[in-house]
């Protein structure tokens, strides 16, 4: 059995603030923001745009709900948040390079590539706040 990996009080804010991001942009997906998430999806994903929000938004959901209140698995649930975050990449570079305005604050070139080094950070901030890289520190020992 996996012994539990320790995280600082920081890191559990991080945690707690990450899950709650999660929570409600998912819920936003399915409700006030449901449009503009689908300027997100590729052209050439061949799905409707509306049930990939929808799926993602679901997904979203459940990821931060999981992080917020499943202790024994955080740090798996880390890994598979970095691992949302990466596949979801792919419809902000298509956003950026179809030039789709979206949120009102996404309507330059500028703001869209912006956002695009926003990414890394998020996946970071999963990993790190999860003790998800701490675990796997850990097994290597």
């Amino acid at each position: 059995m996996k012994k539990e990996v320790k995280t600082s009080l920081t890191q559990n804010i991080f945690r707690i603030l990450l899950a709650l991001l999660m929570i409600y942009t998912g819920f936003s997906h399915l409700t006030f923001n449901r449009i503009e998430f689908q300027s997100q999806v590729p052209d050439w994903l061949p799905l409707s745009k509306d049930l990939v929000v929808i799926l993602s938004g679901i997904v979203e959901m459940c990821l931060g709900l999981t992080l917020l209140l499943w202790k024994n698995q955080r740090a798996r649930i880390g890994w598979a948040l970095a691992i949302f975050f990466i596949l979801i990449f792919p419809g902000n570079v298509a956003q950026y390079l179809d030039g789709k305005d979206a949120f009102g604050a996404l309507n330059s070139d500028t703001a869209r590539l912006i956002r695009l080094f926003f990414q890394p950070v998020l996946i970071a901030w999963a990993i790190w706040s999860s003790g998800a890289w701490q675990s796997w520190r850990n097994s290597k020992k």
